[in-house]
This record gives C-alpha cells, structure tokens and sequence, in this order.
C-alpha cells in the first residue's frame, strides 16, 4: 500500500474495522488476512477496490468529499434492489469519509465480454433490467431531468470541446444556430413520457453476474425521457453496432416495454425519431464532458472515442431533416484543435 496515498490509507483502516463484525453477523467466521486489490476507476473522482480474503470477495467504493457524494449511491441502490434489479448491496457505509463496502457483483463487464454472437442475449437481459427499473422507479423522490439539467449538459459541447479543445469561438450567426438546436433537443426530451433514468447504462457499467446483469455507476439517476437509457445501450460510448442491428434492438425494446406498460411513444416511428433526438443531445454532452476530462482533469485518453460520437451524429443527421442546422454547425468545425 503506498504511503503516497493518504485516502487508500484511510480506506484501509477503514474497511479493516469494519470486516470483523461483518463476518460475524453473516456467519463467515473470522476475515483473516485479507488483500486489498485495484478493482476498478472511472472518469470521476471515485475508485475501486476488491478485497480478497477467507474465500469471499467485497468491493470497497472510495468516493473522496466533496468531490463525491455516497448518500444518492446509497438511496438509489435500495429503490433499484427492491424493483428487481441486480444492484450492488451496501454491507457498510461512512458517508462522512466517502467510504462503502459493498458485495462482488463479479469480474467482467458487458464490455469486456460482449461480441457479434452473444450481444443478442446479453441485451436481452439488459432491457430486462432496464424495464424493471422503468416500471418500478417512475415515483421515487429523484431530481427532475428538466430543461435547466438538460440545457447545462448540452453547454459542455460549446464550452469545453469547440472553446476549450478546439480553440474556437462561435461567431453570433453560429451561436443563434446552436440556441436553436438546443431549444429542438430538450422540446424533444421534456415532450417524452417520464421514467427513472440511469443516465449511463451502458456495457462498462453491466456486469456479468447472476440474476444477469448487475447494474453500476446508478447514482446519478434522475426522472426524464423514456428513451435516453435504451439509445445510451446501444449507442455506447466505447462500443458501436451496425446501425440496422441498433435499430432491430430498439423496436424490441418498444415492443416488450409497451407490453409491460412502461410508457413509449404509440407509434415505433415517433419512438424512434425521440430516440435519435434524445442520443444527439447525449452525444453532443458526452463529447463535452471527454473534452472536459481532458483538460480539467488530465485523462486525455477519453478523447480517442470522441469519433464514435461524431459518428452517431452524422448517422441521426443524415436521417433528421429537421437538425439541418447542428449539420451545418458541425461542418464548419475543425475535427482537431489548431495547431
């Protein structure tokens, strides 16, 4: 354990009080001498670490204040686990520190795993989940995906990638342009019928495991567009599928969420067309945000996925008269910064 890392110390002492009395009250016997392993990190503040020892397996989540909040992880694990899904249980938690220990959901993610061959299964289980939450979660007590949130997400694009990455200010004419594709994206998205929305499900944050799949990365959840979960499956920010198969996944979703109830659009094609709205906005914040990680936080690597996302745009642009302005927007921009 290096001694540069005053949190993992912390962490570790942490936990290590924490193990005994949780071995007793579920009848594990004694922890012994467990390891402390890196298990996992992502593009914010929060990391994680698997703890191996006496044949079991945790997962202690580090989530440093106040850079992160454990309270909504917490809250929204319990409203998730009693509608079904396969969620990651809190066995101990210091919300002051920024510490939980939690169970082994498993080793692999969707991400790793998933191919041509199986991704026909796999997403099935995925939608599975995904109406369990939409079906059960549409009365918690979670912030509004309103048009304040939205329009804050769709800010980062100008702000970070074409001002800050790419070195570029929008003139008043481009500017006029971009309020009015803005004010298209949210109408789209506040006009949909309100669900829970994970906002980042996706194969990095499925894992593999049983009931399939186990459900991360959930604590931003809010109540917002039916559709924004679904397209974030199948439009992912590390993984791209053949558009025809993309649009084979999305009607069975429709089919099996209006067979539950879940509230879609009554027609596939209104559906749709929400859908490709609701992951341009998506794309235009995720581009945003990578360009965001890169330079406030100095993990430039994001950035080699930024041309998926330019992808998906063209793809929604060719097929949406109606964004004819974001295409002539995003024409006049570089794809690299200045020299």
């Amino acid at each position: 354990m290096p001694h540069s890392d005053p949190r993992l110390q912390a962490a570790r002492a942490w936990l290590e009080q924490q193990l005994p009395a949780l071995f007793r009250a579920r009848g594990w016997g004694e922890p012994g001498q467990g390891e402390l392993v890196p298990a996992s990190s992502d593009a914010s503040f929060r990391r994680y670490f698997r703890w191996e020892g006496a044949g079991r397996t945790l997962i202690l989540m580090d989530a440093p204040p106040p850079r992160e909040n454990c309270r909504p992880f917490v809250q929204i694990a319990g409203l998730l686990a009693q509608a079904g899904v396969r969620v990651p249980q809190v066995l101990a938690q210091d919300l002051e520190q920024g510490f939980l220990l939690l169970d082994d959901l498993g080793r692999q993610t969707y991400l790793e795993v998933i191919d041509g061959d199986n991704a026909d299964r796999l997403f099935d289980d995925a939608v599975t989940a995904l109406l369990a939450l939409q079906r059960h979660g549409g009365d918690a007590a979670l912030p509004a995906y309103d048009e304040a949130l939205l329009m804050r997400e769709l800010q980062l694009f100008p702000e970070w990638y074409v001002e800050r990455h790419l070195a570029v200010e929008l003139d008043a004419a481009r500017q006029a342009t971009w309020r009015e594709v803005c004010r298209l994206l949210v109408a789209s998205a506040l006009a949909q019928p309100k669900v829970l929305v994970h906002r980042d499900f996706m194969p990095r944050n499925l894992m593999l495991s049983e009931p399939n799949p186990g459900v991360l990365d959930f604590q931003d959840a809010v109540i917002g567009p039916v559709t924004y979960d679904i397209t974030s499956l199948f439009k992912d920010a590390f993984l791209s599928w053949p558009e025809e198969r993309v649009l084979g996944w999305l009607e069975r979703y429709w089919q099996r969420a209006r067979a539950v109830g879940v509230p879609v659009q009554g027609e596939f094609e209104a559906f749709h067309r929400a859908s490709d709205l609701m992951g341009v906005q998506r794309h235009l914040k995720v581009i945003g945000i990578f360009a965001r990680i890169c330079h406030r936080d100095g993990k430039p690597r994001y950035l080699a996925d930024v041309p998926r996302f330019f992808g998906y745009l063209e793809t929604v642009l060719a097929r949406r008269p109606e964004l004819a302005p974001l295409s002539e927007l995003l024409a006049g921009l570089p794809r690299e910064p200045r020299a």
